[in-house]
């Protein structure tokens, strides 16, 4: 009977989170037909890389390719500056759907419906709770930020996808070890005749290959073959699993529990320098089997440069990233939608992606607007900008683990950002915060409702104080809905939405 509640419960939270993540994101999802802000890049890079194989140049008008005008794309190789694991993703959308603003965008919502997906099973197990799994899920499903990107053809919420699945991958990882761990450590107690308290003698068990962690390992491969800011988030989180090591080899009593979480980091360590570079490069694959590709032979036009030990391929690929880095390192073009990522936490400079006056459609006003809006959720972001605060806190003076593991991916995605504050970035990038930000927001109102005090028992007071945000949470998303969506509305209520004079 338990097991069949559990279920139950389990399949009624995936459903309800799953329906509203996936009416959010594919209702109405081919408006508006047009290459939304870089959809430009995008879309048509993807659509050339399923019909040439590789990259090539585009002549014409944006609206010609956004009217299903395929004409204008030449055998010319285009210059690019993103990997092509995104980009091979939307054109699956494409395979299916052809080159039509659904089809270009199909992929992107669903990794983004399966991102909500995974980061409700992720908060059930990190908070012990399928009902905080599911506000976790409910609250990325009506985020501002992860919806306006699931429903757009840009590669962040690609590498959002990925980066999400191998947290979810190094979570089973921990989980699997943590019960060898426990039931190890009570064997040799009972075999060495030890109390429970006393510490155990030596490093503790060897657990052998860690298949979950290297498929996250790989998972993380995908993610910088998407963007190269995958990196920031491998190596967060695979420090974060060895320190789970320490923490588990600890708690559980081992003697020497640091050199023995150090030893068994060696092999994770020496499996990710190799594992990763492997996938990034057969990302690459497309770009190795065509002869029209960016760069493809700048070795054999160029004997005698670069690293020529390298096969020239490689060699060529080597000189083609040199080229990627020099371009990202002086991106500092002025824009209009740029942003300095201290104010990402707080959502103050958002992103414009498309504003058009409609002129067909009635909304009841004189004036109606499309708009998009990749403006995330402001109770959910500015309560988390305390919640960050409160976590650090924990962390700091009370060595909380869960608040370490909850902060993680937040901090991965904004710390390193911070010293290039100078550069041309947009906050619509903070869409690879979004899961980590509802974690962090979640995880504080299970402290609030559930205090440790009560020991898991219900505080009402808090109770009354979530059941009431939660309610606003969903009340407020319902009307940013449409500055998310791009639905046509009055200029009037557009105006509105711009709680913050940056955000016009």
């Amino acid at each position: 009977m338990t097991e069949f509640v559990w279920r139950w419960r389990v399949t009624l939270m995936a459903s309800i989170v799953g329906v509203v993540a996936a009416i959010m994101r594919f209702s109405s999802l081919g408006y508006p037909q047009a290459l939304v802000f870089d959809e430009v890049f995008y879309a048509r890079g993807a659509y050339s890389l399923m019909t040439l194989g590789y990259e090539g140049d585009w002549g014409g008008d944006n609206q010609d390719f956004a009217n299903g005008d395929v004409s204008q794309l030449s055998t010319d190789a285009d210059y690019v500056v993103h990997p092509n694991v995104g980009k091979l993703m939307i054109s699956w959308g494409m395979e299916m759907f052809g080159p039509s603003a659904y089809g270009w965008r199909f992929m992107s919502a669903v990794v983004g419906v399966l991102t909500v997906l995974m980061i409700a099973f992720i908060a059930r197990h990190l908070l012990r709770s399928t009902l905080w799994g599911a506000v976790a899920g409910l609250f990325l499903a009506v985020e501002g930020e992860h919806i306006v990107l699931s429903r757009t053809a840009l590669l962040d919420i690609f590498l959002t996808f990925f980066v999400v699945a191998a947290m979810g991958l190094l979570v089973v990882d921990h989980h699997v070890t943590r019960r060898t761990l426990v039931r190890q450590s009570v064997a040799e107690r009972e075999r060495l005749g030890l109390g429970e308290g006393s510490l155990i003698p030596g490093r503790g068990p060897s657990l052998g290959i860690r298949w979950w962690r290297l498929a996250a390992i790989a998972t993380f491969g995908l993610s910088i073959s998407v963007k190269w800011n995958g990196l920031y988030f491998a190596a967060a989180f695979l420090v974060l699993s060895v320190i789970w090591d320490w923490y588990e080899r600890r708690m559980l009593g081992w003697e020497n529990w640091f050199g023995a979480g150090l030893v068994r980091a060696i092999p994770a360590f020496l499996a990710t320098i190799v594992i990763m570079p492997l996938v990034y490069l057969a990302s690459w694959i497309p770009w190795f089997r065509s002869d029209n590709s960016w760069g493809r032979h700048w070795a054999e036009d160029n004997p005698g440069e670069g690293l020529t030990w390298l096969p020239d391929s490689l060699n060529s690929l080597v000189h083609y990233h040199s080229q990627m880095w020099e371009f990202h390192r002086g991106l500092d073009s002025p824009h209009n939608y740029e942003s300095n990522p201290w104010g990402w936490p707080l959502q103050i400079r958002p992103t414009a992606f498309y504003f058009e006056d409609v002129t067909d459609v009635d909304c009841g006003a004189e004036r109606c607007v499309s708009a998009i809006h990749s403006i995330g959720h402001p109770l959910i972001w500015w309560v988390g900008a305390a919640v960050l605060l409160y976590a650090l806190w924990r962390i700091v003076r009370h060595r909380d683990m869960l608040a370490l593991t909850v902060t993680t991916g937040y901090l991965a995605a904004w710390l390193p950002w911070l010293p290039f504050a100078h550069r041309t970035i947009f906050t619509f990038y903070t869409v690879t915060m979004a899961p980590f930000l509802v974690l962090m927001v979640v995880w504080a109102m299970k402290r609030l409702a559930q205090p440790d005090r009560l020991r898991g028992a219900w505080w009402k007071p808090g109770v009354v104080i979530c059941l009431v945000y939660v309610a606003a949470v969903l009340i407020v998303a319902g009307f940013f809905t449409p500055l998310w969506t791009g639905e046509p509305v009055p200029f009037r209520y557009w105006q509105l939405h711009m709680w913050l004079p940056s955000w016009v």
